[in-house]
């Protein structure tokens, strides 16, 4: 088995979806912690979506720019309301890269938004 990782971004196949909900397959990043991510088959990722200057006025949504060890070809945006659990076993397409520490903490702070979550 892969050894997922907080803070990669990982191709997910995301389909099927119901209503507005993000699919097909796409870049995510994982964002449950390392001990979860080991242990048990459901983590929780955020997908990312190309980049528009609408989305990026969204507070929730957190601006990536592409790089060698992100992986990414584009500017892109982490949509953090769209968090949503994935069997990896089942739904892992490949590995692309790692976030930075930096960015990974504008995720989390946008993640404490969407949650309601203090500290």
């Amino acid at each position: 088995m892969t050894e997922l990782k907080r803070g990669m971004i990982i191709d997910v196949n995301l389909d099927p979806t119901l209503g507005s909900e993000t699919g097909k397959i796409r870049p995510c990043v994982i964002v449950t912690n390392d001990v979860y991510n080991e242990r048990v088959p459901v983590i929780q990722v955020v997908p990312v979506t190309s980049w528009s200057a609408k989305k990026a006025r969204i507070t929730t949504n957190v601006e990536i720019h592409p790089s060698k060890s992100n992986g990414l070809s584009k500017k892109s945006i982490a949509d953090c309301l769209q968090t949503r659990p994935i069997d990896h076993s089942q739904r892992l397409v490949k590995i692309r890269g790692r976030l930075s520490s930096a960015k990974m903490h504008e995720i989390d702070q946008a993640l404490k938004i969407v949650f309601e979550l203090n500290s």
